[in-house]
């Protein structure tokens, strides 16, 4: 039976509560930050700590958040999440760490002071003998906490603090590094490949499919509508061609629109992702669906009648079965 607070993950420990601090005797290597995406620059942080925590014969750990913490310290302004809490465990346990240290972020935790911070976490609960985190990582109460001051606490404490720049999309000058704001704007502009080539994988929203109102299913192309969180990161408005994950974990070549579907519903506030499984036939109704954007076809558009829209949707699904193709 496990202990309280404590879950087990492909092999990763994740901590859900102070009390259940491992405090390992060889200590650990941590990393600190709110991981949303697990994209290409965290996963080699990440793999950097994993490297130093063999090297000193150490457990790997990173301490992340349970909602980001912009959410709490500046709500008008906070940005959408490229992930959600699950999700990002489920990434962060396929990067090696043994821990993953979940800090529920509220107004308590946001006032609390980067030296308190650093003491009951990385001090008291993880024993930690080496922090690994960006250059310009910023924590604590008006971050003021940094690579500085977590060095001059390692000096007290007994644990080396590594900053190191954050990972380019190249070698050249012209290198941009790899952020979560970054993939924000490239999503936000409808561009999912490139968004995808700093993830490491494509962007992937998850929900529950509703009932709509059977539409698609008139027009000979039914769809599963998935309601996604409204802090979950959708990308631009359009036409993608993706893929649509069950319950099950059976993979589906999807057609995926997005949007606020001006030829039937000109006034529409919110936008609707509607995914239409390639050759499926079945009840998909209230279960659990996570949808992946591979590529943009097209912007959306309003058509003058429904057999134009007919037209460029069996041009859509054409285009979405040519680009999911096996090689």
């Amino acid at each position: 039976m496990g202990r309280a607070g404590v879950a087990s993950l492909a092999g990763v420990e994740v901590l859900t509560e102070l009390d259940a601090c491992p405090r390992p005797a060889d200590g650990t290597v941590v990393t600190i930050g709110a991981y949303d995406g697990v994209h290409l620059g965290h996963r080699a942080l990440l793999a950097r700590v994993r490297s130093m925590a063999d090297q000193l014969g150490s457990a790997a750990a990173v301490v992340t958040f349970d909602r980001h913490p912009a959410t709490v310290v500046r709500p008008g302004s906070a940005p959408p999440v490229l992930t959600d809490l699950a999700q990002k465990l489920e990434l962060l346990a396929t990067t090696g760490m043994d821990y993953a240290q979940v800090v529920r972020f509220d107004e308590a935790r946001a006032g609390e002071s980067a030296e308190q911070f650093v003491r009951e976490l990385l001090v008291d609960c993880l024993a930690a003998r080496a922090v690994v985190v960006g250059h310009d990582f910023h924590f604590g109460h008006q971050r003021r906490g940094n690579v500085p001051l977590l060095q001059a606490m390692g000096s007290e404490f007994g644990f080396d603090v590594l900053g190191i720049s954050l990972v380019g999309d190249g070698d050249g000058p012209g290198a941009e590094a790899v952020s979560s704001t970054r993939i924000r704007r490239l999503l936000q502009a409808g561009d999912v490949a490139a968004a995808a080539a700093l993830l490491g994988r494509p962007h992937e929203v998850r929900g529950t499919v509703v009932a709509g109102d059977r539409r698609g299913r008139d027009l000979g192309y039914p769809t599963a509508n998935v309601v996604v969180p409204a802090e979950i990161l959708l990308p631009a408005d359009g036409i993608y061609a993706g893929w649509y994950v069950r319950p099950d974990a059976s993979l589906h070549p999807t057609a995926i629109s997005l949007g606020h579907r001006p030829t039937f519903h000109p006034d529409a506030h919110a936008p609707l992702l509607e995914a239409h499984l390639l050759d499926f036939d079945g009840d998909l109704y209230g279960e659990r669906a996570a949808v992946r954007f591979v590529a943009r076809l097209r912007g959306e558009e309003r058509f003058d009648s429904v057999e134009t829209l007919v037209a460029q949707i069996d041009a859509d699904v054409v285009a979405t079965r040519a680009l999911l193709a096996p090689a």
